[in-house]
């Protein structure tokens, strides 16, 4: 099969898997999408919401539907990095031997990264980066693909130990969930509390998803988009000379050059999920939010005017 054919192919079974994700996931439409954009990128996602908004539902019915191993893994004040990488014990010869922990699966639900201390927070982040894990002085190779969507709950703030900067860079994509609308949520009560179960297929198999990321790598991106990628990231710094007034007033600190990386490879996706051979402008702008959100540091003044951190993206495009 040809590139063409299988960006074509790719919109099709796009399609029939946002349909098999609506089984389950009422409402949610651009959350899902975002999320599908980090798998098919090969990025990972983090999700912002208040309780109960079925963000650990989504990441289940997201990783049934692709025909991924998923596992779940709470995040509290006394987990330690070996609860998440796996340990050595002694077996009944006295040989040492490496017990698997939950990182080793294709997609991870990292549920409230913040309740974690600094310590465990970085055990994540070799896996993330390298796709892999060193526990005494062996290195594991994790299975790809390999994706780890984090959820952070924004109201509770006692006893949290906030995500590091260089931390939250290596999440592709920071989305925000939303309370459901009236309609949706009396969807969402009607399917939860009668009998019925939707069973979720699998689509999909590990391969053909490394498959489709190769073929988005792939895409040919124009110059000028790229440049317009990299300007836009440029703009958000606040001692850039492109930085308009409201960068220079509002952000204390920019986006990196994983940013501008990001944007193009997101770009793509976008793109090839629409049936687009080549990403144009609108199809970076379309995840610019998502992408910047979580690279730009607000200051007091943006906070104590009630600035929001998108309406300032916004101003950029």
């Amino acid at each position: 099969m040809g590139d063409v054919e299988a960006v074509e192919h790719l919109v099709k079974r796009y399609n029939e898997l946002k349909l098999e994700i609506k089984k389950v996931i009422v409402g949610q439409d651009e959350v899902v999408e975002q999320v599908l954009l980090s798998v098919f990128s090969g990025g990972h996602a983090l999700l912002i919401g208040v309780p109960g908004l079925a963000k650990t539902l989504l990441v289940n019915t997201v990783s049934q539907a692709l025909g991924l191993q998923f596992k779940r893994i709470q995040f509290t004040p006394d987990l330690m990095p070996s609860d998440i990488l796996g340990s050595e014990i002694l077996d009944e010869n006295r040989n040492f031997k490496f017990i698997k922990g939950p990182i080793f699966s294709n997609i991870i639900l990292a549920d409230e990264i913040n309740r974690t201390p600094p310590k465990t927070q970085a055990a994540l982040l070799e896996a993330m980066q390298e796709r892999s894990v060193t526990v005494a002085g062996q290195n594991y190779k994790l299975d790809l693909p390999y994706f780890v969507l984090a959820t952070q709950n924004p109201i509770e703030q006692e006893g949290t130990y906030p995500l590091p900067e260089a931390q939250l860079d290596r999440f592709m994509f920071a989305i925000n969930l939303d309370y459901p609308s009236f309609s949706e949520e009396v969807d969402i009560v009607k399917a939860t509390t009668s009998g019925e179960t939707p069973k979720v297929n699998a689509l999909f198999t590990a391969q053909e998803i490394i498959d489709f990321q190769n073929l988005i790598r792939r895409i040919p991106v124009a110059d000028n988009v790229i440049e317009y990628a990299v300007t836009l990231v440029g703009k958000t710094r606040p001692k850039s000379r492109a930085a308009s007034e409201t960068i220079k007033n509002y952000i204390d600190w920019g986006a990196g050059p994983r940013a501008s990386q990001n944007l193009i490879l997101g770009a793509k996706t976008n793109a090839a999920l629409h049936g687009k051979f080549s990403p144009d402008i609108e199809d970076v702008q379309k995840v610019a939010t998502g992408i910047l959100r979580h690279r730009m540091i607000k200051n007091y003044k943006a906070e104590a005017e009630g600035l929001t951190i998108e309406e300032i993206i916004e101003g950029l495009f």
